[in-house]
């Protein structure tokens, strides 16, 4: 007879080491409350009337449950499913169930578009803090949000789609299936080409006009996000020139458009999010604004998606300062917890200090996109909106960088968010124009719209008289400004966006808050990494905002 062993727990636990000086799991808690910043900004900026669904929110996505959710979703990747099992051709993405869970929460929120929903002061901001609430534990499902977010504007170039579309669009239910007749929809965008990139007018994806409406395309995407959303913006040449088009994945009679699936993208980051190459065989699409004005048809909706990738950005930056501040508050060494040792403090204040800037240009942003917003906001946002996202995203991956650092091994490791928020900031900074495209798009702006330049000026003049270091960097700026060229446009650029931050930090931010970034972004004895802060700086009171 086998001999069997019988293992007595009750002594394996008796004799296992016991498990000291480790931080406890961070869930369950608001996060809305616990993030200061977003909470002042939320209130300085008109939205105090959502104060109380934004505290749902916080406690929904810091609860246990929707963060393992979200470590789910990432880790039981989508799958892509050419054919159904008796080879019919269907082109489907499938998701774990934990993805439709957060997905299905953030649409309830309003995160999507709820400031279109019901335009009012704060609108957007309200919008905007609850798309952070969410895309701050899991910003993989943040894209479909966004892109509807978008694409709300951009319908309005044609009442009669905008007719068919946006009451979809505006529901707060969500039906993650394809077919006919459902009640709301999620939009994706499809642009770029494997020859051309961000030069979408090399595209050669071509539209055929078919009768009643009803045009027919034919080529390829090179990246398309979120595949199973029910409609896309597209770009196709046309005898015009390049148009916008509506295509949609399911036609009115229930029958699947042709949506060509070729793969989905083995990505960096963003792996709860599915990518796709696509290819068009006589697709049905309905044209969207005038014909061989696309690029300006479908310029708002990269406009408002530009601005989610600094609300994004801003959120992942959050999410890196909150676990970093969590973990030094809980873990010692050398006898004091790390948090009461200088060097850490001195580290998880500039990160702090990086994130709260962040935030803060977020949530005006936000506020300027509002439908009350006056010409002079309207003028701002053309300009800050570019400026800030240039900057706010290139910063992200270096912030979550230094943050899981704070976590030292753990941080390294999977079991831990800031792994995957690092390889997740990146996309920030990519989506929706690089830093280049950023760049040119910002001095084609200053050349170009002289109200916008004003406009961002009067911002930053309204700070002037309390700093003399920022004063000077204005006076520098304005010189910049009007001796720009494409071999300066970065310098110019980030130069603008830390004045931007700046200024808001100084009208609105703690004495310790704006005192310190002053110093470290603009002064002499600013430094080129994290936690190289300049003497005087009360780095104690920064990070009890944390």
């Amino acid at each position: 007879m086998p001999t069997h062993t019988v293992v007595n727990q009750a002594v394996v636990n008796q004799h296992a080491a016991p498990v000291l000086n480790q931080s406890p799991p961070r869930v369950d808690l608001d996060e809305f409350a616990a993030n200061l910043p977003l909470r002042e900004a939320v209130e300085r900026y008109d939205a105090d009337w959502a104060v109380s669904d934004l505290g749902a929110v916080g406690r929904l996505v810091g609860s246990a449950e929707f963060q393992a959710d979200a470590e789910r979703a990432n880790v039981r990747e989508p799958q892509l499913r050419t054919f159904d099992r008796w080879g019919a051709r269907i082109d489907e993405v499938e998701y774990d169930e934990s993805y439709h869970r957060i997905i299905r929460e953030a649409v309830a929120a309003g995160a999507h578009t709820a400031a279109w929903a019901d335009p009012r002061p704060g609108a957007n901001v309200a919008r905007a803090a609850t798309f952070m609430l969410f895309a701050q534990v899991e910003p993989g499902h943040a894209c479909p949000v966004s892109m509807s977010h978008a694409a709300v504007p951009a319908l309005a170039a044609s009442p009669e789609l905008a007719a068919e579309w946006v009451p979809r669009l505006l529901s707060r239910d969500y039906d993650g299936r394809l077919g006919a007749g459902k009640a709301s929809a999620l939009f994706g965008m499809a642009m770029t080409e494997k020859q051309g990139g961000s030069d979408v007018r090399a595209n050669t994806t071509r539209a055929l006009a078919d009768g009643d409406g009803r045009w027919l395309l034919t080529g390829h995407k090179w990246f398309c996000s979120a595949p199973m959303s029910d409609a896309f913006l597209v770009l196709a040449q046309t005898a015009g020139g390049l148009s916008c088009f509506v295509v949609p994945r399911v036609l009115e009679d229930g029958t699947r458009n042709v949506f060509l699936i070729q793969r989905l993208k083995d990505k960096l980051g963003n792996r709860s999010n599915a990518s796709s190459e696509i290819e068009f065989a006589d697709t049905v699409g309905y044209l969207l604004g005038e014909e061989g004005r696309g690029v300006r048809t479908i310029l708002e909706m990269v406009n408002r998606t530009r601005l989610d990738c600094v609300l994004g950005s801003a959120a992942g930056m959050r999410q890196a300062v909150a676990e970093a501040a969590w973990h030094v508050r809980h873990r010692a060494a050398f006898g004091r917890r790390l948090v009461e040792q200088p060097a850490m403090t001195a580290v998880l204040a500039d990160l702090a200090l990086e994130s709260e800037a962040a935030t803060a240009v977020a949530l005006r942003l936000a506020r300027a996109h509002d439908d009350d917003a006056p010409e002079a906001e309207v003028a701002f946002r053309r300009l800050a909106t570019a400026v800030s996202k240039y900057w706010v995203c290139k910063r992200g991956p270096g912030h979550a960088y230094e943050a899981m650092e704070c976590l030292g091994g753990n941080g390294y490791t999977e079991a831990f968010p800031l792994a995957r928020r690092y390889r997740e900031q990146p996309v920030m900074a990519i989506w929706e124009g690089s830093g280049n495209v950023i760049a040119l798009d910002v001095l084609r702006a200053i050349g170009r719209d002289p109200a916008s330049v004003a406009a961002f000026d009067a911002e930053l003049a309204t700070a002037r008289g309390i700093h003399t270091v920022y004063d000077a960097h204005h006076d520098r700026l304005r010189r910049a400004v009007a001796e720009a060229d494409e071999s300066s446009a970065r310098t110019l650029v980030a130069a603008l966006a830390v004045a931007l931050q700046a200024s808001l930090l100084i009208r609105h931010a703690p004495p310790a808050v704006a005192d310190a970034f002053v110093a470290a972004r603009l002064g002499p004895d600013r430094g080129s990494l994290y936690g190289e802060l300049p003497a005087g700086v009360d780095t104690a009171a920064i990070v009890a905002r944390a």
